[in-house]
């Protein structure tokens, strides 16, 4: 069973947020400014960790703000390995030409200030690396949490140094401000920014190759110089994975349905996984888990149906709604297509039955689908570990990421890369 100081939290968590969807639903469109921008966190139900450049426990962050119509935004995670030498006789941080003259050497220290930097003319491999690429989508039942949650920070930090990979944790409307599909559509609008960042980056590059330094600006002004320059220098797309936590989860499994749709026209950006962790889904049918587990802690079952509610429009509210219901039959994009999938579930979350019917139907078509079930633990465990400190948390993360790492190495091996 979970420990009391998790089941008095527990119970605390879910009579605040059922009491503050209360407040939501019966509120008027006017109290609730609806509009296409949206919003995309509620600092007066959580607090915020601030973005940091400097390697703050070896993890250098950054916000953007990447649509100038809402209020979408990211947060990139970026681990101070990206500078390490990945040759094993010189492991000196060096890095190419800087922004920044200031930093133009790195020490390696905590409190260096990374400002980031482009590809060097003559890049030379070995001053460098190129790291996956994480997209991460936070929980919060589509109306509350954020990626710049403190909660989220540290599990974003927690992936990005034990899978080796640049995390970009998604800031997406949240409703009822953005109903459905807003959230969706901002995943796959990011996913479609990456693309086009690494196309901006690979035009900077040959455009460096070929003109001299006073022909430069000419070149940007076809959008060069917009590339984002920590992922411009360090990102490789051809090596993402989708990691979606709770209702992110349904976020990302949309957007990786999307990215099979579209295919090339997505390259150079490849999904190669993704990871499910005690995703948001429900059915008109209920499941034995859902049965039994019908008040279970954190997120029950009558807190989930006032978040379905605030998220999916009224004339559209059904269990069974593609959002909510990925078994659905009316599903559009078959399961043998889907890439390789980690489910993370819960033993006292009442969710985990549809998310292991999940991964059973991935398995009938031969896909590479584990579930990994956490005993005494509870919904959203591993991206609470700030509050509530489960050993299983740890444990949770770095299961992630042996597992994520036999898709991202380069030769088919997690150490490889």
């Amino acid at each position: 069973m979970p420990s009391v100081a998790v089941k008095l939290y527990g119970v605390y968590f879910k009579l605040l947020t059922r009491h503050r969807l209360r407040i939501r639903l019966n509120s008027s469109s006017d109290e609730l400014k609806l509009n296409s921008f949206g919003i995309t966190s509620r600092p007066n139900e959580e607090q915020i960790a601030a973005s940091n450049p400097s390697f703050v426990d070896c993890v250098a962050t950054k916000d953007l703000h990447i649509d100038p119509f809402s209020s979408l935004s990211l947060r990139v995670f970026l681990p101070n390995s990206c500078l390490c030498n990945p040759n094993p006789e010189s492991r000196n941080m060096v890095s190419s030409t800087s922004i920044d003259d200031s930093n133009d050497h790195l020490t390696g220290e905590d409190s260096e200030v990374y400002g980031g930097y482009l590809p060097a003319i003559k890049m030379d491999n070995r001053q460098f690396r190129k790291l996956p690429v994480v997209l991460q989508f936070h929980g919060g039942g589509f109306v509350s949490g954020s990626n710049d949650s403190v909660a989220n920070d540290l599990f974003c930090r927690r992936i990005a140094k034990l899978c080796d990979v640049i995390v970009i944790a998604v800031g997406y409307r949240l409703a009822p401000e953005s109903k459905y599909p807003a959230a969706f559509e901002d995943g796959l609008k990011v996913l479609n920014w990456l693309a086009k960042q690494a196309n901006l980056a690979e035009c900077g590059k040959s455009s460096r190759r070929l003109i001299n330094h006073h022909q430069q600006h000419i070149f940007d002004s076809f959008g060069a110089a917009l590339a984002e320059p920590w992922l411009a220098a360090h990102a490789d797309p051809s090596r993402c994975v989708l990691l979606g936590v709770s209702c992110g989860a349904n976020i990302a499994e949309y957007v990786v349905r999307k990215a099979v749709e579209a295919g090339k026209l997505l390259d150079p950006v490849k999904v190669v996984a993704q990871v499910l962790m005690y995703p948001f889904f429900m059915g008109s049918v209920p499941t034995h888990s859902e049965t039994k587990l019908a008040n279970s802690y954190f997120y029950d079952k009558s807190t989930c149906m006032l978040a379905w509610k605030l998220f999916l429009p009224e004339e559209e509210f059904d269990l069974d709604h593609p959002a909510a219901n990925p078994l659905n039959r009316g599903r559009e994009t078959p399961f043998k297509y889907m890439p390789p999938t980690l489910t993370v579930v819960a033993e006292h979350d009442w969710m985990r039955d549809r998310a292991i019917a999940y991964s059973e139907e991935l398995r009938k078509f031969n896909i590479d689908a584990p579930v990994l079930e956490y005993k005494d633990a509870v919904h959203e465990f591993a991206t609470l570990d700030i509050l509530l400190k489960t050993p299983q948390a740890l444990a949770c993360a770095e299961d992630i990421a042996i597992w994520v790492k036999k898709y991202i190495s380069l030769r088919g091996h997690e150490f490889s890369y």
